[in-house]
């Protein structure tokens, strides 16, 4: 299995309301993904089918050769912690909570003592080993959401989904931020499946996936943020 995730028409619809209508594409391991589309495009939506966080109306989404669709909610509970890691736009991070402690607690909650190594590693993974007893307060917003990718990597997922993860940062600090995304790829830690609305993030990507009215729309391999924005304009790249 060379597929992190594999969508099969998958369609959503809530109600009436079409959001996704038959998406067939995968994400082979190691490879870092951005989706774009305009605004109602569906781009979350598919975000959270693909992280199974939501269950799709029709079609089949299969992470890490494991078909969701077969698993009751306890099991795909369990299943999430245990393969996927998700990063926010907000850093949702516990204020009372040490940075090591907050990258801890999807282990805590899974009912497992952490490994202090590993989480150790996934601070230094992100650059921030030597604030493992800081708290949210004591960081920068770009330090906190690196904290939230350590949370996302202590697990070592099959692979990572970010929606919007530089949205509330400026610019110098989401480079940053997206430096260690690129790491972490090209390392070999994880698949990286992200949404974003700004070429310039999505050019840090391998490909870019365009969604428009709920269906794919096309894509670009090895993105430049001048081709992105051409094509998110309409023009010809």
């Amino acid at each position: 299995m060379d597929d992190a995730v594999r969508l099969e028409s998958l369609t959503k619809t809530y109600g009436a309301v079409t959001v996704l209508r038959d998406i067939r594409v995968s994400f082979p391991k190691g490879s870092f993904t951005a989706v774009m589309g305009p605004s109602g495009s569906g781009k979350s939506t598919l975000l959270q089918c693909a992280a199974a966080l939501d269950r799709p109306s029709s079609g089949r989404v299969i992470i890490d050769g494991t078909d969701v669709a077969g698993l009751n909610e306890t099991r795909l509970t369990e299943f999430r912690r245990e393969s996927t890691g998700f990063v926010f736009q907000a850093f949702n991070l516990l204020p009372s909570l040490t940075a090591e402690q907050n990258v801890a607690l999807p282990v805590r909650l899974a009912g497992r003592r952490p490994d202090g190594r590993a989480v150790r590693e996934a601070l230094a993974r992100v650059g921030l080993e030597a604030k493992a007893r800081s708290r949210p307060s004591q960081l920068s917003g770009g330090q906190q959401q690196r904290v939230a990718v350590a949370r996302a990597l202590v697990t070592r997922p099959a692979v990572l989904f970010a929606d919007e993860p530089t949205g509330a940062l400026d610019l110098a600090t989401g480079r940053e931020l997206l430096d260690v995304l690129r790491k972490l790829v090209d390392d070999g830690l994880t698949t990286i499946v992200m949404v974003t609305h700004d070429p310039n993030v999505a050019s840090y990507a391998d490909r870019v996936l365009f969604l428009a009215d709920g269906r794919l729309a096309g894509e670009l391999t090895a993105p430049t943020s001048e081709a992105v924005a051409a094509r998110m304009t309409g023009a010809t790249c």
